[in-house]
């Protein structure tokens, strides 16, 4: 297989030269932790505080790492990313509500968002967060099995609502849709009614899509029960693999509540698990569709070994490969100048209601052990084969 990642000058084509010098500056900072959490915590305190801060913060790592405050804000960045062959995933990056309004504006805005991904090639999927939908802690107390109250029960018949108004205006205008993964003590009720969503609008191929997060060592087994259900029942699966986001938060919720923690136990056996679940997806593409999120290099040559094997197109519907705007532009570009299907996620939001996301974004690089050290040492590569 040819190690196509190492071409600089595809992936950071549509970079101008301040861009390349700017996204230098952040991935340095970002490597340095001690900054990182300095930064995160002025940066909290600013925005609470209303301090006139956010241009700054617009200018340098919201930019970097957003479309944009709106939809048609992130058009520009969405038609030149198509020009080179790479789609976008619209994703409204509001987190952290608790109101009813709060969720049905998030749905209304998904619901906007499936009209608007319709009319453009350039997006072929949307995207929601289950907590944008409803309470964190309605979906915890439904996973652990805890009787809800009647005005709960009333809560969460809404929260069905929404996923299934969602779901139908997907299917209806044939959008694919991913659902993201979040906290595993959350996850179960949430797997549920996206099973019960697939098993509605997933007959005759996958429109609904599940996140599966393979650092928890359970989700391969997960899996293989959804496809024997799936089988039986005659229905499709779309899964969105990723190797997962919250691998402190569980892990210190695992130690602190005593538990065994649901995350794997070493970085090698979540990229096996990952890799593990990648292989038996794409032996079962007759009834599965797999968007393979990742930042690791040596996993999407996997794939694209695997598919070369089995003399799976390049641009095979079923298959789509994603990393998060802002990074990993090695990976998207050039997978795209081979003729693979790859799109970005591209959040949108408010300046300050996106900041939650940002800060993640800062943090999930300092801790990834080498994701920021190949980021510069790429954008210093293309920095010097320029000045040539």
């Amino acid at each position: 297989m040819d190690r196509i990642f190492d071409n600089t000058a595809n992936a950071f084509s549509l970079k101008s030269d301040s861009e390349l010098e700017r996204a230098y500056f952040l991935f340095k900072l970002i490597a340095n932790e001690p900054l990182v959490r300095i930064g995160t915590a002025v940066t909290n305190f600013a925005i609470k505080a209303h301090l006139p801060v956010e241009g700054l913060i617009r200018a340098t790592v919201f930019d970097h790492f957003c479309g944009g405050t709106t939809e048609e804000d992130c058009m520009p960045v969405v038609d030149r990313m198509f020009e080179k062959g790479v789609c976008s995933v619209l994703d409204y990056s509001v987190e952290g509500k608790e109101e009813d309004a709060q969720f049905d504006a998030a749905m209304e805005k998904t619901l906007k968002t499936l009209d608007f991904v319709k009319e453009k090639d350039a997006i072929p999927f949307a995207v929601f967060k289950p907590t944008g939908y409803g309470r964190f802690e309605l979906y915890q107390k439904i996973g652990e099995g805890v009787e809800l109250n009647a005005e709960e029960q009333d809560e969460w018949n809404r929260v069905v609502e929404r996923f299934d108004r969602t779901c139908k205006k997907a299917y209806d205008l044939d959008v694919a849709l991913l659902i993201d993964g979040e906290e595993s003590w959350m996850q179960d009720a949430a797997d549920k009614l996206v099973a019960d969503m697939m098993r509605k609008y997933n007959k005759e191929k996958a429109i609904v899509y599940n996140t599966l997060q393979m650092y928890r060592w359970d989700r391969l087994d997960y899996l293989k029960q959804l496809h024997i259900d799936a089988k039986v029942q005659g229905f499709h699966i779309g899964m969105k693999l990723v190797r997962g986001a919250y691998m402190e938060k569980e892990n210190d919720r695992a130690e602190e509540k005593g538990y065994r923690s649901p995350i794997c136990p070493s970085k090698q056996a979540t990229d096996d698990n990952f890799n593990e679940a990648v292989t038996y997806m794409l032996a079962n593409l007759d009834v599965m569709s797999i968007f393979a999120g990742t930042h690791n290099e040596e996993s999407s040559y996997q794939i694209m070994q695997q598919m070369k094997e089995k003399g799976i197109p390049n641009n095979d519907n079923r298959i789509w490969f994603g990393q998060l705007y802002g990074m990993s532009d090695h990976i998207s570009f050039n997978l795209a100048h081979e003729g693979y299907n790859v799109a970005k996620y591209l959040p949108f939001g408010p300046v300050r209601d996106v900041m939650p996301y940002l800060i993640r974004r800062a943090e999930e690089n300092t801790s990834v052990a080498g994701q920021t050290s190949r980021e510069l040492n790429l954008l210093k590569e293309e920095k010097k084969r320029r000045k040539l």
